[in-house]
């Protein structure tokens, strides 16, 4: 739902095919078997590498280890032995939560550098299909382009579609963190687009960044493109459940705990994003301060209150968004629950005014971009409401109203 932009119509009819294509299946081969399947990606090389790794004569520390237990472990050690994990490990390195940004940015440049090896290798295998050396091309050349100097690759997992994050600003040094959770057909290859650049995740977090810097340029900012989940692809049944957003939830959690410095923390989840940051919201660490969603097909909950979570919680609609006509249902683990800009779920409905469609949302100009960089500077007097009784403001205290909450 961050690149899949046809008609409205068209839309409902695959809607209501997938709809039915789940009840045949849950009648022919059991609702178990749908409810539990799971990615089953082989661990990277590096990773398996790193679980038998020493450093001084002991043992590295379990990849999976606690966030904060890796970052102690990282501060032990001297530079030159940082670096040289990186360059052992890349892979693991570039993806650990609980490593430091910039140890992380430069494994993730190796890993990207072999990967783009790997790749300019599988173009001329003769063994593959036309179609087959054509897509190692194009891969070929994303990760050149995610190489190129200034670039901060915070995750890099070129397995199966590929996964991605990319910092804007300095993480370690802002003051405000924003989050940009992509939905639907986000991969390695449509993590970033020339053609209708505000639909990809790296347009989306370039525009947020220069949208914050406008509305509060003495605010050291930093904005995050997260991709660094397995997104479904297409509109169906995939992305009609919550078997990827329960892990992309799980994976942003380990993100958000990992985070440097005590920046306030905003998520900004367009589309299926958003089903991965309702799942994620009774989890989130204290200093996330607001949940934003455009877009959205549901939050996997009823009201706000099922959410169980402390942060403020927005919600925003384009008039022509094809997102309306889905249902807005949850059965049986199919569907995604309430519609967040109704007054039943009880959100704070913001404007989307000029927004172009399901994908416009961060485009230059727009009421939506304008809304998600005041929520991204805590200037939230300053957000434009759905109506004009202003009630997206109610209840907020001075403190909140003026960024300090």
């Amino acid at each position: 739902m961050t690149s899949f932009d046809t008609t409205p119509q068209l839309n409902v009819w695959r809607a209501l095919l997938a709809l039915a294509v789940v009840f045949v299946m849950l009648a022919t081969t059991g609702w178990t078997a749908l409810r539990h399947q799971r990615d089953t990606a082989p661990l990277p090389a590096s990773l398996i590498a790193w679980e038998r790794g020493h450093i001084g004569g002991h043992r590295l520390p379990a990849p999976q280890s606690a966030p904060a237990e890796l970052t102690r472990f990282f501060a032990s050690l001297t530079k030159a032995q940082r670096v040289g994990l990186a360059h052992r490990f890349p892979l693991a390195v570039g993806n650990m939560n609980g490593a430091p940004v910039t140890l992380r940015y430069r494994a993730n440049r190796i890993a990207l550098g072999q990967a783009r090896e790997i790749e300019r290798e599988r173009m001329r295998d003769k063994r593959l299909t036309p179609a087959g050396q054509h897509q190692a091309g194009r891969r070929m050349n994303r990760f050149t382009a995610l190489m190129s100097s200034g670039r901060q690759i915070l995750a890099f997992d070129p397995s199966g579609p590929g996964r991605a994050a990319e910092v804007f600003g300095n993480l370690r040094k802002a003051e405000r963190v924003s989050v940009v959770v992509p939905g639907v057909d986000t991969d390695l290859l449509t993590f970033q687009r020339t053609y209708r650049r505000y639909a990809a995740p790296v347009g989306m977090a370039q525009s947020l960044y220069a949208a914050e810097h406008t509305a509060a340029p003495s605010t050291r900012t930093a904005v995050i493109a997260w991709a660094d989940y397995t997104a479904p692809s297409g509109l169906g049944m995939e992305s009609a459940m919550a078997t990827r957003a329960e892990d992309g939830a799980a994976r942003l959690g380990s993100l958000l705990r990992a985070l440097p410095g005590e920046a306030r923390v905003s998520l900004f989840c367009h589309s299926y994003g958003s089903v991965v940051c309702g799942l994620a919201a009774p989890a989130l660490p204290g200093r996330v301060t607001d949940i934003a969603v455009a877009g959205s097909p549901g939050m996997r909950a009823g009201t706000v209150t099922d959410l169980r979570t402390h942060a403020r919680v927005w919600a925003m609609r384009d008039a022509d968004d094809w997102i309306q006509d889905v249902p807005y249902l949850e059965v049986g683990g199919l569907g995604h629950g309430t519609d967040p800009v109704s007054p039943a779920f009880g959100a704070r409905v913001l404007s989307a005014r000029e927004a172009r469609g399901h994908s416009g949302y961060f485009v230059p100009g727009t009421d939506s971009l304008r809304n998600f960089a005041e929520i991204g500077v805590g200037a939230y007097r300053a957000v434009d409401c759905a109506h004009e009784n202003g009630l997206c403001r109610a209840g907020l205290s001075h403190a909140a109203a003026s960024g300090r909450a």
